[in-house]
């Protein structure tokens, strides 16, 4: 019910960036997300395990195959984290 609520109340525009600048998310990435994400990447080894760290309206932010380094840079955001499977 209270999500109800607050939702009702925000915009949508108010929605998209609740959490900006505060909080980021992490994910492991397959290998066919990663061009649509960053489309600047490399041409990258399919047998890595590959992480990204986005922030909340979904702006990605790093690209890695090390699980910790997306916690590092995201304490060096000021960025609480939360990690979706």
């Amino acid at each position: 019910m209270l999500m109800k609520d607050a939702t009702a109340r925000l915009t949508q525009s108010e929605l998209a960036h609740l959490g900006a600048g505060e909080v980021g998310y992490i994910r492991k990435m397959r290998l066919d997300e990663v061009t649509r994400c960053f489309p600047e990447a490399p041409e990258i080894d399919p047998s890595l395990d590959l992480w990204a760290l986005f922030g909340a309206d979904g702006t990605p932010l790093l690209l890695t195959d090390n699980r910790s380094s997306t916690f590092f840079k995201a304490a060096e955001d000021d960025l609480k984290t939360v990690t979706l499977q």
